[in-house]
């Protein structure tokens, strides 16, 4: 069972946003995320917002066939909900979910639909998530007809017992094949998607995922712990003590093998969980996230921000179907973000990044805890920008803890 809801104030039936999160809107740059619900088999430790196809009735916008027919209205909606500015689009991003799951011309539709409303930026960055078992060499070869230039594949471990605890469905020597067929394609950049604490898994066998993902010659890594997360089957197994709880001290030695080991590969860190190959390989549509940018997202359960307006549609498929159906808005909620509370979020995403924290973006209190962060080995100063150490990468969330009133 995915997570509830956040709560917040009701969201207008017409989409509407205030005059105050519009202002300067094409100044800034602007992503699109596109979220598709479908999954083969739903994983044990996940709690995203996925449906099998047996979930889900043929009602049109919920159904596979349907799907991008209701995404595509939501564009067209957030073309007037956010004037004629001219707002050209730098990052969009498919994630779920597998978006490989619709069929190729469908996600083209939905790309050309976003040229269409708003423009790309020459140097548009377009991502899609997929698992190595859900595209063949045909596939990928038409994705990046279709406009696609960045994939990110779920690989999540090279060791069959540990994917098997993960009730992931794939095979390890996929991935390398999956690898070289998004190569062949032509894609840009190439993404691995790495899980590490997995119960079961040891040292050996990270080391061994590590290893493994390095020989496919990625051009980004994205390497993050098991989070056992409510209402899942994997919370249940644990609870029920067919699973350990993942380890503190397991999960702090696996990331510093992570670090040492992609490093030495050529990966330089700058997010704490996300390494790339060079700048220009960093995924530009999660730094959006990080920076606190503008964003729409589309789809069942996609969050949104735009100039301090943050919202979020409705969960269910077919509800957020109904709703466009009926010429509304999807948004469940939305909050809109005070001064304060977007500094708050400034500290807790960008003390996260290597460009690191502006000293500035920090209150008094803040400011007077840096000389102990430093004296302590978890933070250094860089041109009055605080860069986490790899220590304090380790204890990240006690950092920003020190960090805010």
């Amino acid at each position: 069972m995915a997570p509830a809801q956040p709560s917040g104030d009701p969201a207008p039936a017409d989409g509407s946003l205030p005059e105050s999160a519009l202002a300067g809107s094409g100044e800034r740059p602007f992503g699109i995320y596109v979220h598709v619900p479908f999954c083969t088999v739903r994983c044990g430790y996940c709690d995203f917002n996925t449906y099998t196809a047996e979930e889900l009735s043929d009602t049109p916008g919920a159904s596979r066939a349907t799907y991008a027919e209701a995404v595509i209205h939501e564009l067209r909606m957030a073309r007037r909900v956010l004037g004629d500015d001219d707002r050209p689009v730098s990052t969009i991003f498919l994630g779920g979910g597998t978006p490989t799951l619709l069929k190729t011309f469908d996600l083209g539709s939905i790309l050309a639909s976003i040229a269409s409303e708003f423009g790309l930026a020459d140097d548009v960055e377009v991502t899609t998530e997929a698992n190595p078992d859900s595209v063949a060499q045909w596939d990928l070869d038409e994705l990046r007809g279709a406009g696609f230039n960045r994939i990110s594949f779920g690989m999540q471990s090279a060791v069959p017992r540990v994917l098997k605890t993960l009730d992931r469905t794939h095979d390890p020597l996929r991935v390398p094949a999956a690898v070289e067929w998004a190569r062949a394609a032509g894609f840009d950049e190439i993404s691995l998607d790495l899980i590490y604490g997995t119960p079961g898994e040891s040292l050996a066998d990270w080391e061994e995922s590590l290893d493994s993902a390095l020989a496919c010659g990625p051009d980004h890594i994205s390497a993050y712990s098991l989070i056992v997360e409510e209402g899942t089957a994997l919370a249940r197994q644990v609870r029920r003590g067919e699973l350990p709880t993942p380890d503190e001290d397991d999960l702090a030695d696996k990331y510093l093998l992570a670090d040492d080991k992609l490093s030495a590969g050529g990966m330089e860190w700058y997010e704490v969980s996300n390494w790339a190959r060079r700048p220009e390989s960093r995924c530009r549509h999660n730094q959006l996230y990080w920076t606190g940018g503008d964003w729409w997202g589309a789809g069942p359960g996609a969050h949104s921000h735009i100039g301090g307006v943050r919202w979020w549609n409705v969960k269910h498929p077919t509800a957020y179907a109904d709703r466009l159906a009926a010429g509304l808005s999807p948004a469940h909620a939305r909050e809109v973000l005070d001064d304060e509370t977007r500094r708050v979020e400034r500290v807790l995403l960008e003390i996260r990044l290597r460009d690191g924290l502006p000293v500035l973006a920090l209150d008094q209190h803040g400011r007077g805890q840096v000389r102990r962060l430093v004296d302590e080995g978890l933070l250094t100063l860089r041109t009055e920008r605080l860069v986490l150490t790899p220590r304090g990468r380790l204890l990240a969330d006690g950092v920003v803890r020190d960090l805010l009133p």
